[in-house]
């Protein structure tokens, strides 16, 4: 029973197209519904809103929906460049006015943050992956007081939106610095502006950790699990000189091989979060289908035993 119904709150995505096969395939009966991202064409769009009337799903949206072709694909709501933040407004408000148009209802609407990524001038950031010299700040060049002033500013206008467009507003955690793993400016907020909800990639938390010595991915999961919406799930294995990303987790894939502690972030997030939603963020087309089946069962598993009971695992 327990499996059954955490499988209710599982996501598979969509991005790029809407790919029947990849839907064929990845998507059960009775999973929550897809992620869309970066959509090329209306066609697409119009599939995914005909294969979720089909099948009662829902759709959730990883900003932006349609692929404009813009070499940032983020809205850099928090640019130190007023001109820059009136135009990340802009993108979302036009997003928000198709959306409607387009007779899309999504159940909720992701945006990376911070946005530019505010980069610990410790660190070397050279392998992180930016589209842009403008998706990223320093800093030193970026203080604490301005971090808090345009976050909030955010917050109200995304509530503003939420309340007006019935979806919830989510951030993804980009690379993040010591305003937000240090302080709780942003707790404060979230418990503030309690419309707005966040995402946490276990790929991109573990690789920042692994990247810089600062930063350990188990707090972050513990102190901000309670807050999430969905949880972007996948594994990577972290080597000496290589990286393999992307993967569908599996037990098999095991810490002492470089692997993310995967086990231990869900046990964090059902102690936490028990209804959050599990987005698969992975390719699925790395494993074969009874792997595949295998990685569903296993998080299943592992996020509807009971909390805190000895032997549950």
């Amino acid at each position: 029973m327990g499996q059954k119904m955490s499988m209710q709150r599982f996501l598979i995505g969509q991005y790029g197209s809407f790919d029947q096969h990849k839907f064929d395939r990845d998507f059960r009966d009775g999973f929550y519904g897809i992620e869309a991202c970066l959509l090329q064409t209306e066609e697409d769009v119009l599939e995914l809103i005909l294969t979720a009337q089909k099948h009662s799903f829902q759709v959730g949206i990883h900003f932006p929906l349609r692929d404009r072709g813009l070499v940032v694909r983020d809205a850099l709501f928090l640019s130190p460049d007023e001109e820059e933040r009136n135009q990340a407004y802009r993108l979302i408000q036009d997003e928000l006015d198709e959306v409607l148009r387009m007779g899309l209802d999504p159940a909720y609407i992701l945006f990376h943050y911070p946005k530019p990524v505010i980069l610990d001038d410790r660190v070397d950031w050279s392998t992180w992956h930016f589209s842009d010299r403008r998706e990223y700040v320093y800093e030193s060049e970026y203080s604490f007081e301005e971090y808090k002033q345009r976050t909030e500013e955010l917050f109200q206008w995304l509530t503003e939106r939420s309340r007006q467009y019935g979806f919830v507003p989510v951030l993804e955690f980009d690379a993040l610095n010591k305003y937000v793993y240090d302080s709780d400016a942003l707790e404060e907020l979230l418990q503030k502006y309690h419309l707005i909800r966040l995402c946490l990639d276990t790929g991109r938390l573990y690789l920042q950790e692994r990247r810089d010595p600062s930063f350990q991915s188990i707090p972050i999961m513990r102190k901000y699990a309670k807050y999430a919406e969905v949880i972007h799930l996948w594994n990577l294995q972290y080597g000496d000189g290589f990286i393999k990303l992307r993967y569908p987790v599996l037990p098999e894939h095991l810490e002492s091989d470089g692997w993310a502690p995967i086990t231990e972030y869900l046990h964090i997030i059902r102690e936490e979060n028990p209804n959050v939603k599990i987005q698969f963020e992975h390719r699925s087309d790395l494993v074969s289908d009874d792997d595949l089946q295998r990685c569903y069962e296993w998080v299943s598993e592992l996020i509807s035993a009971i909390p805190n009971q000895k032997g549950a695992e």
